[in-house]
């Protein structure tokens, strides 16, 4: 790999958009007028299958951002433009990211893991160099950047955001050349990109089809619809992606979810050949590492993979976000829900007779499928809140409790209802713990209705819901579960009453609207626990 202090000869690639872009001593924004050796430049080698990639470019994209063009920052892939250009859309990446796919600037720094992260002063010599994902060293090459910008630093990979303070990276592709993709054993190439076809079963004559699924282990204890090659070939026609191409390494056995598999186990739960669109980017957000879904999956807790479905999309396959929003009353909202579910056992491994160790369990590990009901909603939508654009289509994973109902019908003072949000919030997990948990809590749009007429925007509930969501000082009593953490909970005071603060911050809860438009009634879904070591709500684009 280059070492510090190499020199590097300039180069020029072009963008997933057509843009060339040089890297050389006059360019870089304001870089030239530096001082000589300040770091200037920063290039981040990467590939597109590669989970430490994923979690990586979005910090540099936030990085790039800060600096303004101040400081040139570019992301090279190794990849061709056609998985380029999915992961930028995947991610919404907004810095420059460059094509190698001939490997050829890739040769000349020889990373021998990706991500790689290459800092260049105004000359091109190499002042560091940084393999895998590190908050630290993003942080310390954000501050010097910024420095030499003479900008003022900004934390750009906080601590306690969810990811991991580290993580390896992956091989870099000039490393492999001379295999041909998908030929090493699972175990020595972890993040393969091509997987063998889906095996073809023949049913023994006289054997009734159902029965035949059913003992085989294909299901989940209902009917499936079968698998016929001629509706796989249905659902594979509505995807431009290879049958062979690997979308994910489902946990706890990480095997290979190819575009093949997933369109057979959605034949099985009854999706529409137009539901690939959804299952494609539905695969690649269970695979999250902040989701964790092998902890998810594990756990003992009642946490189920829930799917919200928000934009244009909904509307267009289908679905629901209204009338009874939690039950079966949509093709779409049912199947698609199913189809994770079947694809997480039947690929991942994760079957209720063995990984899954669930003590009580959820009615969400059969389906569970959301919409937001934006046409009935006073407020920007939930992806907007995110930060998404409001024409993007998105979709959200989030391992969760069953819902806990709120009613409150007599008052149509919007604090009443606050007030009786807040009650439901102090239960996620348990009473006695704080900190360690998200919410999500679904207005209903009667409620909804009240609090906008109140003059109250969605982050004036979240802010209120944050600050009035509390456990007492009496309830955690020495031996109760949570107590034990107790010195780490800040102390907040409510109506009076110094309480325990349950949630971390104003992040830790999300709204929607949904249901239908007739009964005062709304929701609170608590998470697993959170954080690092747990599962956090991820959201991702649908093309």
């Amino acid at each position: 790999m280059a070492e510090v202090r190499a020199e590097a000869r300039p180069f020029s690639l072009r963008t997933v958009t057509g843009a060339q872009i040089d890297v050389s001593p006059a360019s870089g924004g304001t870089g030239a007028s530096s001082a000589a050796g300040a770091p200037v430049k920063l290039l981040v080698f990467f590939t597109t299958d590669c989970p430490t990639c994923q979690l990586t470019l979005p910090y540099l994209d936030r990085l790039y951002s800060a600096l303004g063009g101040s400081a040139q920052v570019v992301a090279i892939s190794q990849d061709p433009p056609a998985a380029t250009e999915r992961f930028v859309r995947m991610l919404d990446l907004a810095l420059p990211v460059l094509l190698d796919s001939e490997l050829e600037v890739t040769r000349q720094y020889d990373p021998q893991a990706v991500p790689t992260l290459i800092v260049l002063d105004h000359d091109l010599n190499v002042v560091r160099s940084e393999v895998g994902f590190s908050k630290q060293a993003i942080n310390e090459i954000a501050e010097a950047m910024a420095s030499a910008a003479g900008l003022e630093a900004a934390v750009i990979a906080p601590e306690r955001d969810g990811a991991p303070a580290a993580k390896p990276g992956c091989g870099s592709r000039h490393l492999e050349e001379g295999l041909a993709a998908g030929e090493l054993p699972a175990s020595d190439a972890v993040y393969v990109k091509r997987g063998p076809r889906a095996s073809r079963v023949e049913v023994p004559a006289g054997h009734d089809i159902d029965d035949f699924c059913a003992a085989q282990g294909f299901g989940d204890f209902l009917p499936v619809v079968p698998p016929t090659a001629k509706r796989v070939d249905a659902m594979l026609a509505a995807t431009d992606l290879p049958p062979e191409e690997v979308i994910a390494l489902l946990p706890p056995n990480y095997g290979m979810a190819t575009v093949e598999k997933i369109a057979a186990n959605a034949v099985m739960a009854g999706c529409e050949p137009k539901m690939m669109r959804v299952l494609i980017p539905l695969i690649r957000a269970a695979a999250d590492e902040k989701f964790n879904m092998h902890g998810a999956q594990a756990t003992t807790h009642f946490a189920a993979p829930l799917i919200l479905m928000n934009g244009p999309v909904a509307a267009e396959l289908g679905f629901h976000g209204g009338r009874n929003l939690f039950g079966n009353v949509a093709r779409a909202n049912t199947t698609v829900g199913r189809a994770l579910q079947l694809i997480l056992a039947n690929i991942g491994g994760a079957r209720s007779d063995g990984i899954d160790m669930s003590t009580l369990g959820n009615p969400g590990k059969f389906s569970s499928c959301i919409a937001e009901n934006e046409a009935e909603s006073p407020w920007e939508p939930f992806r907007v809140t995110e930060g998404f654009a409001p024409e993007q289509s998105t979709l959200t994973l989030y391992a969760c409790e069953p819902p806990v109902g709120v009613s409150e019908h007599m008052t149509r003072d919007p604090e009443r209802v606050m007030r009786a949000l807040c009650h439901a919030l102090e239960g996620v997990w348990t009473y006695t713990a704080c900190i360690g948990f998200e919410a999500l809590v679904v207005i209903g749009p009667e409620h909804a209705k009240t609090l906008a007429a109140g003059g109250l925007s969605k982050g004036d509930v979240r802010k209120f819901l944050f600050e009035n969501s509390g456990v007492g000082m009496d309830a955690m009593a020495e031996g109760v579960e949570g107590s034990k953490f107790k010195m780490l909970y800040p102390k907040i005071t409510i109506d009076g009453e110094e309480r325990f603060q349950k949630f971390r911050s104003e992040q830790s809860i999300r709204i929607i609207v949904a249901g239908g438009t007739a009964g005062k009634f709304s929701a609170v879904l608590g998470s697993w626990v959170t954080g690092p070591m747990g599962s956090q709500l991820v959201t991702y684009p649908i093309e």
